[in-house]
């Protein structure tokens, strides 16, 4: 006898903190809009109307990148949202920036959320067991689905330090046809869903590498896919970033197998009616601090944002107030792909924050031109590796005061062919002093004398928009492909 059911699956992937509605740059030809997207309270609005639309047929995932972002988020290292996090009711999680306060303290918040944190790649070093369940298997639409977790493998490769003290983390290739088969067999689960953050490149390898993955919901690049990629028989949905938009899959599932596929890329807008519930819990969390985030400190006359991979004007600035604070003519900042866009107009606190919550000191080191070509060889080679577990970076290391010239398509450690300096040549024996923004702006391998300076991240940038009323246009740091 045929059996058919309906299975909706809802993806909230990298909102990074953002619990109310913010700008997001959405590109219609060569401009650049600023439509107010996300919050909260509208996405609690979303998954609420999908629950009654199809009760007990729903499984709503988080891909992680939700404890870290924003001021709120900063202050409290993530435990402000617990509460909001565990009102949206969510089937399971997996995490990558969560693990941003030690592993220790994102423990401690994983004890106080009320759905599983999953990570089938994430290991103890001293037990070599695993710090996290790989899987879990949900009873949902008359199916038993099983969700497997993939946590971010660059958290123990390219993150700082602190990030995986006492972890290591695989990409989970292997781990997973073991996982599979076990749920299948001991389980009798219907189907195979992957939650993943290790990026959309990644994800298109690993579902063409492994057999019986039937969805693979991807974070971490910030892809708004706007229809499913199929790899084989695997579907693999991203839905954005900053809880901006939200994907949703309709499937009828016959038999065992997906016959029917429904998708969605859902923009979080003001069409949406915020729920109530939800919209109070934001408030408590908000309110003690809006006055503060909402004081203006200055005006940007373009956009800044980091929806491009080379170079961006959010960075620009920052690497400015960087150059300054450190009185250096040269700077790095690793390239992050979050921070919500701010629209040309006024600049507020709650934009600084957003450009660079951690809010490090501004500090200098002493680099050899040697040094400066090997730190942005590796920076291209984990942004743009021709194979795609190779690639462990956000967008491209950002820069000021150089002007590279390189062929990406070349192999490792052989793209760049000139760096400038103003119009003069990076002599590879100089020594040159160079500002740089957290430990990713240049790794501890790097440099002599590192020092961090009596000035934070956000103060630079208040002390740049107070002196500043143009965009910077001396200085600007682009990598040039010939």
């Amino acid at each position: 006898m045929t059996q058919s059911c309906n299975l909706t699956v809802i993806q909230i992937n990298d909102t990074h903190g953002y619990l109310e509605p913010h700008p997001e740059l959405v590109w219609s030809g060569s401009k650049a809009s600023y439509p107010t997207l996300g919050g909260y309270a509208r996405i609690a609005s979303l998954l609420n109307s999908a629950r009654r639309e199809n009760p007990g047929n729903v499984l709503v995932l988080d891909n992680g990148d939700t404890f870290h972002g924003t001021y709120p988020a900063a202050v409290s290292r993530g435990e402000a949202l617990i509460p909001l996090v565990n009102a949206l009711k969510l089937d399971a999680m997996t995490a990558h920036w969560e693990f941003a306060w030690g592993p220790a303290h994102f423990r401690k918040v994983v004890d106080r959320l009320d759905h599983p944190m999953l990570a089938i790649n994430c290991y103890d070093k001293a037990t070599g067991d695993r710090a996290f369940p790989a899987s879990v298997a949900l009873e949902c639409a008359g199916l038993r689905v099983g969700v497997i977790g993939i946590a971010a493998t660059i958290l123990d490769k390219s993150m700082p330090p602190h990030f995986s003290e006492g972890l290591r983390f695989t990409l989970g290739l292997d781990e997973l046809p073991a996982e599979i088969n076990r749920l299948k067999c001991a389980e009798r689960v219907d189907l195979i869903v992957v939650l993943s953050h290790l990026g959309f490149p990644q994800d298109v390898k690993l579902a063409a590498s492994v057999k019986g993955i039937d969805i693979l919901v991807s974070g971490h690049t910030h892809n708004r896919l706007e229809r499913p990629a199929r790899i084989g028989n695997t579907l693999i949905i991203q839905s954005g970033c900053h809880g901006s938009f939200v994907g949703r899959l309709d499937l009828n599932v016959t038999d065992g197998r997906i016959s029917d596929v429904q998708h969605q890329l859902i923009s979080v807008s003001d069409a949406i009616e915020p729920d109530p519930v939800m919209q109070r819990l934001v408030d408590e969390v908000m309110s003690p601090h809006r006055a503060m985030l909402a004081e203006i400190v200055g005006n940007t006359p373009i956009g800044l944002h980091r929806d491009t991979i080379l170079s961006a004007s959010m960075d620009d600035v920052l690497l400015a107030a960087a150059a300054k604070a450190g009185e250096t003519d040269i700077a790095f900042s690793n390239g992050w792909r979050y921070g919500a866009p701010v629209p040309p107009g006024p600049v507020t606190m709650n934009d600084l924050w957003n450009i660079i919550p951690s809010n490090p000191p501004i500090s200098t080191v002493d680099l050899t031109g040697v040094e400066i070509q090997e730190m942005m060889e590796e920076s291209l080679e984990r942004t743009f590796s021709a194979d795609p577990f190779g690639q462990m970076g956000g967008y491209l290391k950002r820069f000021r005061g150089l002007t590279i010239y390189g062929k990406l398509e070349n192999p490792p450690g052989h793209r760049i062919e000139h760096i400038f300096t103003a119009d003069a040549a990076l002599a590879a024996d100089h020594s040159y002093k160079a500002a740089f923004v957290t430990a990713q702006g240049v790794p501890q391998k790097f440099g002599r004398n590192r020092q961090d300076l009596p000035v934070k991240a956000i103060n630079a940038l208040q002390d740049y928009f107070r002196r500043q009323s143009t965009h910077p246009n001396e200085g600007l740091g682009r990598f040039i492909p010939v």
